[in-house]
């Protein structure tokens, strides 16, 4: 499965932006999906994922701003970010994996497809 993120970009605070993550060579129906993002100087950290076929898991940081979502039509996944924040600025990174458990959602290593990421930057 390869995965290419998009819909990275510019936006002041409060604002919103949709990021997609398409994925080729696979489908995406009955994966897990997580997205994950890295500011500079920063480790990465987990944004959101969620299991096949739907549970989901929500960083403390982005819980009733960024929505996860899926279209298996599509083969793409999406990550809706509203009232953002120039703390959410970072290199934003999808990733698939065939089996986790719901508990390691949020381990990166728990994931082997990732995508190139997409730099969103906040401005205040």
């Amino acid at each position: 499965v390869q995965l290419q993120a998009s819909g990275g970009g510019l936006v002041q605070a409060g604002g919103s932006l949709r990021l997609s993550c398409a994925a080729s060579g696979g489908a995406l129906r009955g994966y897990s999906m997580g997205w994950f993002r890295q500011a500079p100087g920063k480790e990465r950290e987990f944004v959101v994922g969620t299991r096949w076929p739907g549970s989901t898991m929500t960083a403390d940081s982005v819980k009733d701003r960024f929505t996860i979502s899926r279209d298996t039509s599509i083969n793409t996944v999406y990550l809706q970010m509203n009232s953002l924040k120039p703390e959410d600025t970072a290199v934003y990174y999808c990733a698939a994996e065939s089996r986790i458990i719901y508990s390691q959602l949020a381990v990166p290593s728990s994931y082997h497809y990732w995508g190139q990421g997409t730099l969103v930057t906040v401005s205040s």
